[in-house]
């Protein structure tokens, strides 16, 4: 299952994507599917047909995990 997520670049605008699961911090890179701009727009500094791509941890300042959107589905209502 794929998490949605916020990659805060260094001196970059955040990108959103995918990514397979929790990062591993050991790695050197963490891969990160479908990146796109907030507003939905392709990134400015990558290719239009890019699918994944590996960001070198050094690069990353923080990464946020969204929501999942099916749980917000599943859980819609709660009363008091």
């Amino acid at each position: 299952m794929r998490l949605s997520a916020v990659i805060q670049l260094l001196e970059e605008d955040p990108i959103i994507g995918e990514l397979e699961g929790l990062p591993d911090p050991a790695a050197s890179f963490v891969t990160v599917y479908n990146p796109r701009r907030r507003d939905g727009r392709t990134v400015a500094f990558l290719d239009s047909a890019v699918e994944r791509v590996l960001f070198a941890w050094h690069r990353i300042s923080y990464i946020e995990l969204l929501p999942d959107a099916e749980l917000e589905k599943v859980i819609s209502f709660v009363r008091e």
